[in-house]
């Protein structure tokens, strides 16, 4: 009877246990993520177009390879991109050794690259995101890549310019880290900015 007793406690307090963290617990902090203020950082992110359909989270970076657009740091798994580039979810580095050829092989490969388009030997460009989700570059690495933007949209570095500023996120509490420029946020207000600038000129 004693053990019997001792069962039926432990199952209350587990199913207690579960409903407190399995069920009310995930329930308050959802419906606290729909508050207007942070609804959009719970919900991902998330940057739609003019048409109203996601361009993407501004929380993961995004391969971006056309001219038009800047490019964003090397990444393991390419950005979490799967199939048709749907996302995975999957987050992580290659954790191959320095001494690791492949690592060594890629590193060369990416430095020939960058030779060949006259880009400096910049981290940004060369070594991989530690998440592989990384949506920012350094100010540096942006600039570097300001001539090659230009060019391909046909408009003047002084306009790019205030657009990478506005795309910076600065220093977390203004004194841990450096500044970075979010890739996926200055892409798309590259876009916007052709689009107004093609509509006045119509």
């Amino acid at each position: 009877m004693f053990m019997l007793r001792n069962i039926f406690r432990a199952i209350r307090l587990s199913l207690i246990l579960w409903l407190i963290t399995g069920v009310i617990y995930p329930l308050l902090i959802f419906g606290a993520g729909q508050l207007p203020m942070l609804t959009e950082k719970a919900n991902g992110s998330i940057v739609y177009n003019l048409d109203n359909q996601p361009y993407g989270s501004s929380l993961i970076g995004q391969v971006f390879t056309s001219d038009r657009y800047f490019h964003t740091r090397p990444s393991a798994v390419r950005y979490s991109q799967g199939k048709q580039g749907r996302p995975t979810g999957i987050s992580g580095a290659s954790n191959l050794a320095p001494s690791n050829p492949n690592l060594l092989k890629r590193v060369t490969d990416t430095a020939n690259e960058l030779r060949d388009d006259n880009l400096p030997f910049l981290g940004d460009f060369i070594y991989t995101s530690a998440s592989g989700l990384d949506p920012h570059i350094s100010l540096r690495a942006a600039r570097a890549q300001l001539d090659r933007v230009a060019k391909a949209r046909s408009i003047p570095q002084q306009e790019i310019i205030p657009l990478i500023n506005r795309s910076t996120d600065n220093r977390f509490l203004g004194i841990f880290g450096e500044p970075g420029v979010n890739v996926l946020k200055l892409n798309y207000t590259l876009d916007l900015n052709e689009f107004f600038n093609r509509r006045r000129n119509q």
